[in-house]
């Protein structure tokens, strides 16, 4: 009997009352995983009214004794590291040790936010004016909700709960019903490590579900990881809505290789960062531009074999160096990215598309696929195709190289490889880019940085993790005082100043 996920409100498992259902598959053998049941406005307004009457509790919580509970999720979480890891390999695709860096970037997250005590500080300035001091302090919002992709279902997840609830806010998560399973049991954790129930609720569903939430008067913020065309839809209902909002959308990300650049290093960097979690990462590297036709002659002649000689393996194999793509659907949306490539005139030096998994030939599989000759004009250069696909596309310099990046409408990750510090330091300040990658093919930056593109990669003011999570999920109040002294003033018309 296949298995039924429901929704987590309140501390406990809710079964699902609309009726309506998705398909949840293991990619790797194309098997019916389990069904998950896809919630109405009505019960997300359930969860929202959970975390309603769970919040101003929380919220009184010291930032210490809320980071205490934090820090035991933690724990936890280690200990049940490989059950995670197992159940999101098997739901989502990726190996199992790429499972657990999607989990372990979650983690730092959660790490960061052990310093919520000190990120909630305000300021203070005694003697501001004749007898006034003045503070500030930061509260948090209410209720607030996230709404994640299907490629990181643990690390997303913790990235806009962490902050939120670290600050004291009451959260409602509706993950990618393709793999719920991960968040519904970080729901359970959090519930072990000693967060009241209602204060984190998940909400599993579809477009139903997010309407819900973008509409609900109670739910103060919205924060979104996913395409570009649900973000801007997200970013402007959302804000319509009287919201404060934060989406993060697509990528079309380079990597410049000067001609002084260590080959190697630029060759092992492109496999990893071009082909790692066959392709389903925002920050992939997805175009490789070699600068001057010796440096693309020498860079294709080497990824070719390496591209050849890429192990794909089901989930379970973790000598594999990619898993199967998400869902048969993605699978067939990529390979037809491809046919397109190869119709718009690119040149297709590695094909991948017949791939077929020996034991598991109902997956989702498909093999490494590397084009040539890609110019800007082509849709396989213009679109976020998120499969194992890396496009070379030819600069005759280093100032076309720059142009390609800053011209992409796409503005999330790039990087360049060079021996060049010159090079590097020019790019850096030129390049219209939020993270950038020196000798670094996949800059996404440590927990305590913020994440965020630019462009039409991100819609919204504040970036993801890092101190921006602490001024997204709060309000900053700011008091004037000043206490009887016997000096008597009379009333002021006109506007008060520091005279």
């Amino acid at each position: 009997m296949v298995a039924q996920i429901n929704h987590f409100v309140g501390g406990k498992h809710v079964e699902g009352r609309s009726g309506r259902f998705s398909d949840v598959f293991q990619p790797m053998d194309g098997s019916l995983r389990a069904r998950v049941a896809l919630a109405s406005k009505d019960e997300v307004r359930a969860a929202v009214e959970n975390a309603k009457a769970a919040q101003p509790a929380w919220a009184a919580t010291n930032p210490q004794r809320r980071a205490r509970v934090l820090m035991r999720f933690i724990d936890l979480v280690a200990r049940h590291n490989d059950e995670l890891a197992d159940i999101l390999a098997r739901e989502h695709g990726k190996t199992i040790p790429d499972a657990k860096g999607d989990i372990q970037r979650g983690i730092e997250v959660i790490e960061v936010c052990l310093g919520a005590p000190h990120m909630m500080k305000g300021e203070y300035t005694e003697g501001a004016g004749p007898g006034i001091d003045i503070y500030s302090m930061r509260q948090p919002l209410g209720v607030v909700a996230g709404i994640t992709p299907f490629n990181f279902p643990a690390m997303i997840p913790m990235w806009k709960f962490g902050p939120a609830l670290a600050c004291g806010n009451a959260f409602i998560l509706k993950p990618s019903e393709r793999d719920p399973g991960v968040p519904m049991r970080l729901a359970e954790l959090l519930l072990e490590a000693g967060l009241p129930a209602g204060v984190f609720n998940v909400v599993n569903g579809d477009k139903e579900a997010v309407d819900a939430i973008l509409d609900d008067p109670d739910i103060k913020a919205v924060g979104f990881v996913g395409s570009t065309p649900i973000a801007e839809y997200i970013y402007a209902r959302g804000c319509a809505t009287g919201k404060r909002v934060q989406c993060f959308g697509g990528a079309k990300n380079h990597m410049i290789v000067m001609p002084d650049a260590d080959m190697d290093q630029a060759v092992d960097a492109l496999i990893g960062a071009g082909y790692g979690a066959a392709g389903e990462r925002c920050m992939a590297i997805s175009v490789a531009v070699p600068v001057g036709e010796k440096t693309a002659d020498e860079l294709v002649k080497r990824l070719i074999p390496r591209v050849e000689s890429l192990k794909v393996g089901p989930s379970t194999d973790g000598s594999a160096d990619f898993g199967p793509l998400v869902t048969q659907a993605h699978l067939e949306k990529v390979k037809g990215y491809v046919d397109l490539g190869v119709k718009e005139g690119a040149k297709l030096v590695v094909d991948g598309r017949g791939f077929k998994m020996q034991g598991y030939e109902n997956g989702f599989y498909m093999g490494g696929c590397l084009f040539d000759h890609v110019t800007p004009d082509m849709r396989i250069y213009k679109e976020e195709i998120f499969g194992p696909v890396l496009s070379v596309v030819r600069a005759k310099d280093y100032a076309e190289g720059l142009k390609l990046a800053n011209d992409h409408e796409y503005g999330n990750g790039v990087a360049i490889y060079t021996r060049d510090g010159d090079a590097a330091r020019d790019f850096a300040a030129k390049v219209e880019v939020g993270m950038i990658g020196v000798n670094v093919p996949i800059p996404v930056p440590l927990a305590y940085y913020t994440f965020g593109g630019w462009k039409r990669s991100s819609f919204g003011d504040l970036n993801q993790h890092g101190p921006d999570a602490f001024r997204f999920y709060t309000k900053t109040k700011t008091v004037t005082s000043r206490w009887p002294s016997g000096i008597k003033e009379g009333s002021e018309f006109v506007i008060p100043t520091m005279k």
